[in-house]
């Protein structure tokens, strides 16, 4: 039986420390949807499209040579109702603080109820990573600053580009 997680989040843009639990994925699961978040309302700086090259880019290579499949997937309704589209049983979440835990918490528990075949795991972020925010790389990248330390150089590179244009 293939195990399948389910890691959902914008990924705008894909950090160190979204790579840090697509990293740690293969000792849970034998194949790993990552899920691109569409918010309608929401103007993303990548688009999903972006997003979901640069996940693979970064992740593909080195999960398949852990044993693990990658699949990158849009959504744009609910978290768990696109986990179990995909046919997870898992879900994936990134905590750094107590803050995420906390709201983490009670995602899980309004999803179980939702859909009760389907297991939030929690992996904690690494040490290296904890302070990794998509928000702040966002707006580092947007003041000129260098990202480098919180994202893969593709992702560098992509907001290098984009804010190039923007200026």
């Amino acid at each position: 039986m293939t195990r399948v997680a389910f890691y959902a989040g914008s990924f705008d843009p894909p950090t160190n420390g979204h790579f840090d639990v697509i990293a740690r994925a293969p000792a849970l699961c034998d194949r790993l949807v990552v899920g691109i978040g569409i918010h309608p309302g929401k103007a993303p700086l990548l688009s999903a499209d972006e997003r979901a090259a640069l996940v693979r880019g970064e992740a593909e290579a080195s999960l398949r040579a852990k044993g693990c499949m990658l699949e990158v997937a849009t959504f744009d309704g609910l978290t768990v109702s696109a986990a179990a589209k995909a046919g997870a049983t898992l879900m994936l979440r990134g905590l750094r603080d107590a803050g995420d835990f906390d709201y983490e918490m009670t995602l899980a528990g309004m999803n179980a109820a939702m859909a009760p075949g389907i297991a939030t795991v929690y992996l904690p972020a690494s040490p290296g990573v904890r302070h990794v925010t998509a928000t702040l790389v966002r707006q580092i990248a947007g003041m000129g600053g260098d990202v480098s330390p919180f994202a893969p150089p593709a992702v560098v590179a992509a907001l290098r580009a984009r804010f190039a244009r923007k200026g």
